[in-house]
């Protein structure tokens, strides 16, 4: 089998979606004193504007897989759009939020999660008021999850927004908040996104609301918003919200004869310290491949991973499953993986061979490295646009599986949160191919494009991510999630309660 030639590194370096819903949004960080300020400088932002759109246009054009990409003819004309708008806002752009938003808005009309955005000052953040409380989504409402209790004019906990200023709460929300996340129709961008309904964080291209109608116990009353700036603990409030736990790698068995495995991160980067702990855990599970494959269930908790190199779940899934039970299982759709053989591409992969080499990373990954550099080399010898790595064993998906041995006697669960993006969606790919049932929340989602690297743009105060790959003939379409066979309708950090609900099923 020739996986590795279709799934890869599915992403190289990306950050986790918990992660960029702080890192994107410019929202303060971790200080240190060392920190340069360049933000701060004074500087004519329009022209700076005018500068980084440009050069994040000429980035695409130079790098992305989509610039050139037959299949999605669609793709320059958004890109060639999305400058216009960028460079129309230059002319209104007077401050850092004016050349942020609008930059934040041209990655957003991308709708790919793999198409990002940061700034490269660490800790900075832009100045950020609230009006006393946050809403966030309950299936298609927005209610008050968390306010000010000494602000007796904030609404109650629990209203339900109908309004403000006359424009209906979902239309609020894909204005305020998807011209700037981008895949506003995803469960997940509502769940890691929504609270930023009443915040304000420096954007000049939507306004404050002034007053909004909220619901609560069958009565309608109207507020008049009081923005003022958040309170220091605005952070932690909102990690609240998402209900998102504090996860680590680690193999449990559990007291019911059930293991449960957790990898919050598939990170790719052998100098990371989520590879050093990837490591350790495969081999923890190579070591109890046993017990695993006899035990009366198998959790593989996902949550907060956010991507990274689908590598390691291949090497999971060979641990449960065995070889010939996922040779026989696999989705063999993925015809072939085509590479931009860029200059930029080339050189981020090698520079990606050199760590693994250095570091005496996995063997499969060295090959599968030396393999796409050797390939991008000659596609820019020969001057093609793109590097075609086709999967050898694509034309034999369609003849019947081989009769092989269900080597795990219990049922394997995948846990699944709104963090799962990039490889971590590769893994669920392939793991419920080989028989994993899917539970907890419904996934993020993810495009064609794939493989990212992170470019600084000229300004020198934002760096961007750019796919560097394609799938060709991937089942899972673009910006499709994966859904649970069961959905968990509680709070997705109780651990608890999450090792009950699943224990329940196994037994059921």
């Amino acid at each position: 089998m020739k996986r590795f030639l279709a799934a890869g590194s599915a992403c190289l370096a990306i950050a986790s979606a918990a992660q960029a819903r702080v890192q994107e949004q410019g929202l303060p960080q971790a200080e240190t004193a060392e920190a340069p300020k360049p933000m701060d400088q004074p500087r004519d932002w329009s022209a700076t504007l005018i500068q980084d759109a440009t050069g994040l246009h000429d980035i695409i054009v130079d790098s992305h897989p989509g610039a050139y990409d037959p299949l999605n003819p669609a793709f320059r004309p958004r890109l060639d759009q999305g400058l216009a708008v960028a460079l129309e806002r230059a002319k209104r752009t007077t401050d850092a939020g004016g050349w942020w938003w609008a930059l934040r808005a041209y990655v957003a009309s991308f709708e790919d999660g793999h198409v990002g955005i940061n700034v490269t000052q660490p800790g900075y953040g832009f100045p950020t008021r609230w009006p006393g409380f946050l809403t966030v989504y309950r299936g298609a409402d927005q209610v008050v999850a968390d306010r000010d209790a000494t602000d007796p004019s904030t609404p109650p906990l629990d209203a339900r927004l109908i309004d403000c200023d006359g424009v209906a709460a979902e239309t609020l929300a894909e204005q305020r908040i998807g011209q700037f996340r981008g895949r506003w129709f995803l469960e997940a961008q509502h769940v890691l996104f929504g609270d930023w309904l009443f915040l304000s964080a420096q954007n000049p291209w939507i306004d404050e609301m002034r007053q909004c109608r909220f619901e609560a116990d069958g009565a309608t009353k109207s507020y008049a918003l009081n923005w003022r700036a958040t309170p220091d603990d605005l952070g932690a409030r909102r990690a609240r919200l998402i209900q998102s736990a504090s996860i680590d790698f680690g193999l449990k068995p559990l007291d019911d004869g059930g293991f449960w495995i957790s990898t919050p991160s598939f990170n790719g980067d052998p100098s990371s310290e989520a590879y050093a702990k990837l490591t350790t855990l495969i081999a923890d599970m190579q070591a109890r491949q046993p017990a695993l494959r006899a035990a009366s269930y198998v959790v593989l908790d996902l949550r907060r991973n956010g991507g990274g190199s689908s590598h390691w779940s291949e090497l999971m899934a060979q641990i449960l499953w065995g070889d010939d039970w996922m040779a026989a299982h696999s989705d063999q759709t993925v015809q072939a993986v085509e590479w931009r053989a860029s200059d930029d591409n080339l050189a981020q992969m090698s520079s990606f061979l050199d760590q693994l080499r250095a570091a005496n990373g996995q063997p499969q990954m060295i090959i599968w490295a030396e393999r796409v550099v050797t390939g991008m080399k000659a596609a820019k010898a020969a001057g093609q646009v793109y590097w075609r790595d086709a999967n050898d064993d694509s034309a034999a998906s369609s003849a019947a599986p081989p009769s092989v041995p269900q080597l795990m006697s219990g049922r394997v669960y995948v846990l699944t949160d709104s963090s799962c993006g990039s490889a971590c969606l590769d893994a669920v790919d392939l793991w419920k191919t080989a028989g994993a049932v899917q539970v907890g929340r419904e996934t993020s989602a993810d495009t064609v494009y794939m493989d990212i690297r992170n470019p600084v743009l000229p300004s020198g105060l934002a760096q961007i991510a750019v796919p560097m790959k394609v799938y060709r003939g991937r089942a899972r379409g673009n910006n499709e999630p994966q859904r649970p066979d069961r959905l968990f309708e509680g709070d997705m950090a109780d651990d608890a309660a999450l090792r009950a609900w699943i224990a329940d099923l196994a037994v059921h």
